[in-house]
């Protein structure tokens, strides 16, 4: 499984190195990176691209609430909040937090979130199977277009991509404005169809035509009505099986 990058956000130090060490028992997760401020984070998530994002709440000038609520939804990583109050819970989910760890952290509690994240990263990269494909086939989902509801039939997706605070979906030349993070739509279209091509690019593989090598481990993927998709060299490794690359 590809290890989950993940960036750790706080003011105190020893509270980062709590979490440090909590990971420790965790190899699928690697620390690309520390913050002391939001206004780091900010200039981390965006140099990074981590996945993961362990988040303090409690911070000097920007909390880590409103931090979240800055962050381009399109591109969001995971954000799991560390709080000393569990009464913040409630507002953790409302900005779109996955999970939240108490400190002191329990490692037993810490252990369990962990293990929730990582079969969510593994549904992620399973590999396709005909069922899944069937299945994806008679999905619908539901997209909020000014005061009605679109419903699109998964299948008809041709791409996806990060557009500021949304996703645009394109189907059948249209693109479609959908306000949800990169990775939870990755979840709902399902990642037995839906190959991620870039932070920013989800790709039907049903849809790809050709793959053209790029300078730097990247390629360029034309799709059936020849538009071009670059497939960056972070995710060329997890793409070669499913597009039969070698």
């Amino acid at each position: 499984m590809t290890p989950l990058r993940c960036l750790l956000v706080d003011d105190e130090m020893l509270a980062r190195l709590a979490l440090r060490q909590a990971l420790e028992k965790h190899p699928d997760i690697t620390v690309v990176g520390e913050c002391g401020n939001a206004e780091e984070a900010i200039l981390a998530v965006d140099r990074l691209h981590p996945d993961l994002v362990f988040l303090d709440i409690h911070m000097p000038g920007m909390d880590g609430l409103e931090l979240a609520s800055r962050l381009p939804a399109g591109a969001l990583p995971w954000i799991i909040f560390a709080t000393a109050y569990d009464a913040h819970a409630l507002r953790a989910f409302d900005a779109g937090a996955i999970d939240y760890v108490l400190k002191p952290i329990d490692q037993d509690r810490f252990d369990h979130c962990i293990a929730r994240l990582l079969q969510r990263w593994r549904q992620m990269e399973a590999p396709p199977t005909r069922f899944h494909a069937l299945a994806t086939a008679a999905r619908r989902m539901s997209v909020r277009v000014g005061e009605h509801h679109r419903v699109i039939r998964v299948a008809d997706i041709d791409y996806a991509c990060a557009d500021g605070n949304y996703v645009a979906l394109h189907v059948g030349g249209e693109s479609i404005l959908h306000r949800e993070s990169m990775k939870n739509l990755e979840l709902e279209l399902g990642p037995e169809q839906f190959l991620r091509i870039h932070r920013r690019t989800l790709v039907n593989v049903d849809r790809v035509r050709e793959v053209h090598p790029l300078f730097h481990g990247d390629a360029e993927i034309v799709l059936r009505d020849g538009t071009r998709l670059t497939l960056s060299r972070r995710f060329r490794d997890a793409a070669k099986p499913v597009l039969g690359l070698r």
